[in-house]
């Protein structure tokens, strides 16, 4: 019987490459996930039964890319339909497929690779999500912190216009209001800013006396549309966090001390 790194040489190419790593052999492949990062599968065989599995890396990395670090019912239900039409077993947070006796190693490869693309690829569907999507993940965030909070809460402005804050978090420390700029757009980026200043500027007598409130303005990062001018004029009048750091994010709203 060839070896994996022999048969997969023979099979699917130079493409692959195989080197043996705590009792299983990485095959490292030519795909990658959403960020860039390498795939790579792992080969084992115990009593003459052949595993590939990815050990974990591609639920890992999609749980990386959400602040709230727990899987909704959709996603959920999107990854077992994946891993129902290719044959893929879900075995403690690892992506496992059993090779059948007759199924070539560079078959079963493919497949497997695959499952880890299409479930990486759940991040493009999640990074369309409606504003409203990602407000409900800012507001779990906040209730797994304990935060108390209002959301979409009305504040008579100085103009005498009604401004609706995205969230008014209030913790013994600190009481804080949190808009929230998240598009998927360029073009949009800079009108949200803009927005996002007025509405700072309009409210801002309530940074001082006995209210003191903490304005924060919340980036949604996780897509690259925000330019450095965007940034520098918000933090001018707010502090400055970013939802790919939620640590940060809640020590502004919830300092220790």
């Amino acid at each position: 019987m060839l070896s994996p790194c022999t048969e997969i040489a023979n099979t699917v190419g130079e493409m692959y490459e195989c080197s043996p790593i705590n009792g299983f052999v990485r095959i490292r492949t030519p795909y990658l996930y959403p960020d860039g990062d390498v795939i790579d599968l792992y080969f084992q065989e115990k009593a003459g039964q052949i595993t590939l599995t990815d050990l974990g890396d591609t639920l890992r990395w999609l749980r990386m890319q959400t602040v709230t670090r727990k899987k909704t019912d959709k996603q959920e239900a999107l990854i077992r339909d994946i891993c129902l039409t290719l044959g893929i077993e879900q075995y403690r947070g690892m992506l496992l497929l059993r090779v059948k006796q007759n199924e070539p190693l560079a078959s079963a490869i493919t497949r497997l690779a695959q499952a880890t693309i299409r479930v990486s690829d759940l991040w493009f569907t999640f990074r369309t999500r409606a504003f409203e999507s990602i407000q409900e993940e800012v507001a779990d965030f906040l209730s797994e912190l304990k935060i108390p909070f209002i959301q979409n809460e009305k504040v008579r402005s100085r103009s005498g216009r009604t401004r609706t804050i995205d969230f008014h978090t209030r913790h013994p420390r600190q009481s804080s209001f949190v808009e929230l700029l998240s598009t998927g757009s360029r073009a949009a980026a800079n009108a949200k800013v803009d927005s996002t200043l007025a509405t700072w500027y309009d409210i801002s007598y309530l940074t001082v006396g006995a209210d003191n409130v903490k304005f924060i303005s919340l980036f949604d990062d996780t897509l690259d549309v925000w330019t450095p001018s965007n940034i520098q004029f918000l933090e001018q009048i707010s502090d400055i966090a970013y939802w790919s750091r939620p640590e940060q994010f809640a020590e502004l709203v919830a300092p220790q001390g």
